[in-house]
């Protein structure tokens, strides 16, 4: 087994890459936008994630899944940081992580739009979403608040199927 100082960075980054999501298991880590930085010195495996929401839940289970990774692949000091600034953007979610939204049946997030103080809207958001079973743009949220507080509840009214959006922040 090698030991963790002849393990590269480019070796660490390929495993902690491929760690799923624990909320959408389609995507990684690096997929979704949260894996932001991977370093290996001789003290160890630093890698950096940055929440898609402050206080998310899944914020734990991605720690333990990244040190659980690196240590079976024979890093042994492992330590992850939790990086808030910049903040997470949907923006960051990969093309290919768009994709695997959509197949399997989530609505990906549009683009993001500019950085800064948000303004108070008291108006329901309006969204560009496209229906990620049949493609039509016949469609309604239906609640802001979804299985996780990362995703919408909407409605296709063409094909009258449910499905999850993924919330452009």
């Amino acid at each position: 087994m090698p030991t963790a100082t002849s393990l590269t960075r480019d070796q660490a980054y390929d495993v902690a890459r491929q760690v799923a999501d624990p909320e959408m298991p389609m995507l990684t880590l690096a997929d979704l936008g949260v894996l932001r930085s991977v370093e290996v010195d001789d003290a160890g495996v630093v890698v950096a994630i940055t929440p898609t929401y402050s206080g998310c839940p899944a914020m734990a289970t991605m720690r333990d899944d990244l040190v659980h990774r690196l240590r079976d692949a024979g890093f042994d000091d492992v330590r992850v940081r939790v990086e808030l600034e910049p903040a997470w953007s949907s923006d960051w979610i990969t093309e290919r992580g768009r994709r695997a939204l959509a197949e399997h049946g989530i609505s990906p997030p549009g683009p993001a739009g500019p950085a800064g103080p948000v303004a108070l809207r008291l108006l329901p958001t309006r969204r560009d979403l496209r229906c990620p079973r049949c493609g039509s743009d016949a469609t309604e949220v239906t609640s802001e608040f979804g299985a996780t507080a990362c995703k919408a509840l909407c409605r296709c009214t063409d094909c009258r199927e449910p499905f999850e959006h993924v919330k452009e922040i």
